[in-house]
């Protein structure tokens, strides 16, 4: 329960950083630098992205120890590598269909609360955050400075993990809280479903 009062505490002040940017952006006419800022915007301003950042954190907390911290960790190391790759100019197939597709089974993983081997959930994020990175590093702005690109959009990944441990955690709660939690992986799951179909059209 102190866990879960902790962690559900600190959402609001992942949120607060999350958005700041974004207001500090709007605030200075939309304008975007070309390093650490750009990295930071990057995860919140494409849903796609938003979505399963947030799902990753999420679906952890459902999870339980050791994979509520070992997810939100293990996805933005991966999501930097896959971002490197695509830096290098190494492809990577099927990303736009690997992001759509990440939302539709971490949501759908949230609403059946699948409790997934370690192997398995291991896996399947691996793949996603690869997925997720090369589109960040393919994005990357031509001007951009890698590193500080790099660190913020791990710093904004983080803080979307954290915001999405924290609406899980919300399981521990009787009778409401499941069903906001399965609430929240139904709309992922079906986002994940429009941008699946965006994908083919």
């Amino acid at each position: 329960m102190i866990r879960s009062r902790a962690v559900t505490a600190a959402v609001p002040v992942a949120l607060a950083f999350a958005l700041a940017p974004e207001l500090a952006a709007a605030h200075a006419g939309g304008h975007e630098t070309d390093g650490f800022m750009s990295g930071v915007m990057h995860p919140l301003l494409g849903l796609d992205h938003l979505i399963a950042m947030i799902a990753v954190g999420l679906w952890g907390a459902q999870l339980g120890m050791p994979l509520l911290i070992a997810l939100p960790v293990l996805f933005p190391m991966l999501m930097a590598l896959g971002g490197l790759l695509a830096i290098l100019g190494m492809p990577l197939p099927g990303v736009e269909v690997g992001i759509a597709l990440s939302g539709v089974v971490l949501g759908a993983a949230i609403v059946a609360a699948w409790k997934a081997p370690v192997w398995v959930a291991v896996a399947l994020i691996a793949a996603f955050a690869m997925m997720h990175g090369h589109a960040h590093g393919t994005e990357l702005p031509h001007a951009a400075a890698p590193l500080p690109y790099a660190l913020g959009f791990i710093l904004a990944t983080g803080s979307l993990h954290l915001i999405g441990i924290g609406i899980g955690l919300l399981n521990d709660w009787r009778d409401l809280g499941p069903k906001v939690v399965r609430g929240c992986g139904a709309l992922i799951a079906l986002l994940g479903l429009v941008f699946l179909a965006g994908t083919a059209a």
